[in-house]
Formats: structure tokens, sequence, C-alpha cells
């Protein structure tokens, strides 16, 4: 019903501009109330960062900036919802026009520069709902004219902390001049220090749990990682999310006139890419904490791929404009029949188990579980 209801309305946002169909569909959202959730699989059950999952599909931040909506997403089944990013003040970010689609590519590349209503706004709305089910996390991000940006997040922290059940580090934003210089070592230790003694005092202070990740650029340099791995294991953070969106621009790209467009590119083509840059950390972190990937799934292969490299907890975001909320039960079920025909009782089975293959060749690993979903 979702699927065909998608597929109707599909051409009519398609014929608007990207981020006015974006925000046509959030204020549909908005409108409806919120719908419990349909019963998953408990196969789908993963356990992470001290919460407890549903299933381990999420919604990345970027869709629901502002905070609006979480509930009825949760609703379409999602295992739990990123808002954001949001930041302390309100600010516009980059002019318009600021996304874009490349349909042949099933991508889209957004400049939108933390475009947010500000963390009073974010912070009011996640009151509203305390005491809803669902995990809600927030990705966070500093003011583009900041003079102290690290102070941006610890305030961010500190003010959010007991709103939500987890908190993303947001270090890898391409769009907000600067702010992935925060992925050196020395600013980063720095960085998650001030953030992990803000979230332990914020949470003392109220009786909460609050997880607190990080979110990493596809971008990275081997020697990058490394030095990231270790501040993030060394500072404690719960939790990394392997990728963003890249600056690169892939030469077999379809949509070639629009790839020259400036910003971070997300969707299929982004999936090599961040998913050997997952399989990677999963080789460095090994298994000392829970790793979320995102970046390209638009399948139940290429999800279970993501697993298989490392993850355990999705996102998607890109596909969902190219194939709609279908796209959630469908990847849910392929999972689960993923894990029946294999054997595993459960998804930590899976986590990691093709991590070493896809660091190297992430394309054969992507070409074997193409072929185990068509078998």
């Amino acid at each position: 019903m979702i699927g065909a209801l998608f597929s109707l309305a599909r051409p009519a946002l398609h014929a608007l501009d990207p981020e006015t169909a974006h925000q046509i569909s959030i204020q549909a959202l908005s409108a409806l109330p919120p719908r419990k959730p349909p019963d998953d699989d408990p196969l789908l059950r993963v356990s992470a960062f001290g919460l407890d999952f549903l299933n381990p599909l999420g919604l990345a931040a970027g869709y629901d900036k502002q905070c609006n909506v979480p509930d009825q997403l949760l609703g379409f089944g999602f295992g739990f919802v990123e808002c954001g990013g949001v930041t302390p003040l309100p600010q516009p970010g980059n002019p318009r026009p600021r996304v874009f689609r490349l349909p042949r590519d099933g991508a889209v590349i957004n400049r939108l520069g933390l475009n947010s209503e500000g963390l009073a706004e974010v912070a009011a709305r996640l009151r509203r709902r305390r005491g809803r089910p669902g995990i809600v996390g927030v990705n966070l991000g500093a003011n583009k004219d900041a003079h102290d940006r690290i102070a941006d997040y610890v305030m961010l922290v500190t003010r959010l902390c007991g709103l939500a059940q987890f908190l993303t580090i947001n270090i890898s934003s391409p769009n907000t001049p600067g702010l992935r210089d925060l992925q050196g070592e020395a600013f980063l230790d720095e960085l998650l220090a001030r953030c992990v003694a803000a979230r332990d005092e914020a949470d003392a202070a109220i009786g909460s749990h609050t997880a607190l990740l990080i979110k990493i650029a596809p971008d990275l340099e081997q020697a990058d990682l490394d030095g990231i791995v270790a501040t993030a294991l060394a500072r404690g953070v719960d939790g990394m999310i392997v990728s963003n969106t890249t600056i690169t621009r892939p030469a077999d790209l379809l949509e070639s006139t629009v790839a020259r467009e400036a910003g971070g590119l997300s969707g299929r083509p982004l999936f090599l890419r961040s998913t050997q840059v997952l399989a990677q950390t999963a080789l460095r972190i090994e298994g000392r904490i829970p790793l979320i990937g995102v970046g390209g799934i638009d399948s139940p292969a290429t999800a279970i791929a993501k697993l298989r490299a490392g993850a355990s907890l999705l996102q998607l975001y890109s596909a969902l404009v190219y194939h709609g909320p279908g796209l959630i039960p469908a990847i849910k079920q392929g999972i689960v029949a993923h894990l029946e025909q294999t054997g595993a009782r459960a998804i930590t089975d899976l986590v990691g188990r093709d991590a070493a293959e896809t660091a190297r060749d992430p394309q054969a690993t992507l070409a074997a579980a193409l072929a185990a979903d068509t078998g």
C-alpha cells in the first residue's frame, strides 16, 4: 500500500525542486497522527549503545532536520530515527538551489550547509515527545560563524541529554567550511573529551542515559582513520557512524552535468567507498564499540553487505527519494530471509563476517551479496 501510494506521488514530487518536494513531504507527515509501527520479526532485534532496537534499519540525519516528525517516521517501520543536524543558533544554510537529484545514478548532491531552526526550537519539540516509544537521536553541528566550535557541541550535548536516546557529533559535513578539520587528532581529542564530560555530567544530573556517537567522512586517508578510531576509543564514545557524504565524484556517474554541482554526494555511488571505510573501521574497532553503516543502501543486498562489513545498525535516506517508504519493509524482510538462509540466529552473527574481504575489495563483496540476494 505504502509503495503504491509513493509510485503515484513520485512523478509530481520529482517535478518539483528537490528541496520544495522535501518540505511538502514534511508538511504532509506533520498533518498525520503518529501510528504504531508494524511488528518486527524478533530476529531483527539489536542491542547497541545500551539501547534495544526492534530492528537495525534507521533513517539517517538530513531528512527530519528540525525534529518535526520523528514519531510519524518511526511509524513507517524504522528501528530508529536520527533528526538534525541541529546548531545552537538558528542559521539559514547556503543559498538555494542547494539540493540536486541524479536520478540515473540513484544519487543526491546537497550543499544545505546545516540549515537549522536552532537548539531552542528542536529541544522544545523533543520535550513534547517525552515518554513516547521509539529511539530518536539528534545529529549535532556547530554554527558556521562560531568562534569556538567545540563549545557549540558542548552546549548541544548539555541541553539535549535526556531528550534523545543518542547524540551524534557530526564532524564530517562537507558543507560547513572547516568542519572536517575537527577530524584531526588534536582537535578531535579535545572535542570528544569535552563532549563526553558534558554528557556524563548532564546524564548524572537528570538520571538519563544518552549514547554519544561520532560521524566520520568517507574521504579519509588510512592514517587519519587510524587516529580517529584510536581517539574515539580512548575518549570512550559509544559508537561511530560510517559515513557522511563524499566530496569526490566517481568517474562513471551518468548525470555528469549535475555531478559538477558542489556539495556532498550520497546514494548509490557512495556505497562502495563508504562500505570499504566501514570495513576498515570495523577491523580497527575489533568489536569494542558498535558501528552504524550508512551510504548507498538501496536494497536488501546492500543492507546485508553493510552488516557483513561490520555494521551493527544501518541508516538510509537518499534511496527513499527514488524507492519510497516501501523500501523499509523490503529491506527488513530481506535481512530476515538472509539470516534464515545462512543459519544465523541473530544479526550479531552476521556483523563483520566479511570485514577483511570488504576492506580490500568492496566490489567483490557487493557482487557476492547481490548473487545471494537473487539466488
